[in-house]
């Protein structure tokens, strides 16, 4: 990038070179790059076109968008991703949070007519704490505890709790799904792995090459994950609680075959965005209706 150059040309030629490597959105990146190094909003950015950029701003645009072409999630350059409104930090720790799995946050929401209540709410593989931290910003009275395997998870998770102030409803534990828990909870979400292992390397570069894959293998045929959850969350659910259980296209008969074998019964089913059956809504049969 040229001394003197503005930020218009700057801007358009970075796009350019997105675009060229085979990035799906080269213009909302590079903006959201450039506003991340002039240490701006996207939206502002409009205003600021006809400056220039200074060296070190130059240098850090540059060292950026090299990351991008190496197809490094935009969420890992800029630190952190927006999910149902709030920022998350973000690291190659965690799996990056997604619209879809919005969908168990509104199906949640949707089960608890009374926002007051004090519910306990437990989030399996939280991960960044997207799940279960977008419900406490949404529950005033509601506490909640994360597992994750992931120790680095679970500090991400703790970081994130502390900046959005709920750190004092929030807890997480490193534990292998429910194992180390007892008692019962209202709520139990969960965003497991359930994607195929032998289909991780076909994703998109930014997901097979840059998130973790702990996150993300759910063994042979994707179920992996959702055996183990079925043994834990039927005893940690209390009688008149649910599940949300976020599932990928193609996956809501066998998980929902699964969960009624260990004896919960399928309430509801929500569907992303896309049109996906994303949300499973468990629920124990004997529970008061």
């Amino acid at each position: 990038m040229n001394e003197g150059t503005t930020i218009a040309r700057s801007f358009a030629a970075a796009a350019e070179r997105l675009a060229a490597a085979g990035i799906a959105s080269p213009r909302l990146d590079a903006r959201l790059i450039f506003a991340h190094a002039l240490g701006l909003s996207p939206e502002a950015m409009i205003g600021h076109h006809a400056g220039v950029l200074t060296d070190a701003q130059a240098e850090k645009v540059e060292r950026l968008i090299r990351r991008r072409i190496a197809r490094e999630p935009v969420s890992h350059l800029l630190g952190q991703r927006e999910f149902w409104s709030l920022p998350f930090a973000v690291t190659p720790d965690v799996l990056d949070p997604r619209p879809d799995s919005e969908t168990i946050v509104e199906a949640v929401l949707e089960m608890l007519p009374n926002r007051q209540a004090s519910v306990r709410v437990l989030d399996l593989g939280t991960g960044s704490g997207c799940l279960l931290l977008a419900l406490l910003a949404e529950l005033p009275c509601a506490t909640g505890i994360g597992i994750d395997r992931s120790i680095a998870a679970c500090r991400i998770a703790m970081a994130n709790a502390a900046a959005l102030d709920l750190a004092d409803r929030a807890s997480f534990v490193a534990s292998h799904w429910g194992s180390a828990l007892s008692g019962y909870f209202d709520v139990v979400v969960a965003n497991p792995p359930y994607i195929a292992d032998d289909v991780i390397d076909a994703l998109a570069p930014e997901v097979a090459l840059h998130e973790p894959r702990l996150a993300l293998a759910g063994g042979p045929d994707g179920l992996d994950a959702y055996r183990c959850l079925a043994l834990d969350v039927p005893r940690l659910m209390a009688r008149d609680g649910f599940a949300v259980l976020e599932v990928d296209a193609g996956m809501h008969d066998p998980v929902a075959r699964l969960f009624g074998q260990a004896g919960l019964a399928l309430g509801c089913v929500r569907h992303d965005l896309g049109g996906v059956e994303r949300g499973l809504v468990m629920m124990h049969r004997t529970r008061n209706r």
